[in-house]
């Protein structure tokens, strides 16, 4: 889908002020509601919107001990375990990867011990053979899109 340089302008917005309505962002923009409502609209159809709720902390929820788990899984059975890691609500998203192992996840933990059982419970799944735990010290780079859409924004202007 391309994006053009007012998408970026509404998506930055969207970022920065992600409170505000939509009548404000037409305001600050310049824009007919409308129009506005319409590439908002366009935007989530495509999939460049792909949530409005808010952000949650693991952390302020009890949960402050971050770990990448990678699994790796017998053949055949990546769904199996893939389904499977959904129902466990410490893993706060899971991927397919190439390289040292076949899904890597995201997992919080109340602490060490918390993290320690929730590991073995996937060591447990069926279908899984074996895991390895890399635990996070310190955030350096906090999840952000926003350096991103002004790249895309850049790139539509030239």
């Amino acid at each position: 889908m391309a994006v053009d340089e007012l998408d970026t302008r509404i998506l930055r917005l969207l970022l920065e002020q992600p409170r505000t309505s939509v009548r404000e962002y037409a305001r600050i923009l310049g824009v007919a509601r409308g129009t506005l409502q319409a590439r908002l609209d366009r935007m989530e159809r495509d999939g460049v919107i792909t949530g409005t709720g808010p952000s949650l902390s693991p952390a302020a929820l009890g949960h402050p001990v971050l770990a990448f788990v990678h699994i790796e899984v017998t053949q055949g059975h990546l769904d199996d375990v893939g389904d499977a890691l959904a129902a466990v609500p410490e893993i706060v998203e899971a991927f397919s990867i190439t390289g040292g192992g076949d899904l890597l996840a995201r997992v919080v933990g109340r602490d060490n011990a918390h993290l320690e059982d929730v590991i073995q419970k996937l060591i447990s799944l069926p279908g899984v053979v074996r895991t390895r735990t890399e635990v996070a010290l310190r955030e350096r780079v906090p999840h952000r899109l926003l350096p991103l859409v002004e790249s895309v924004g850049r790139a539509a202007r030239a």
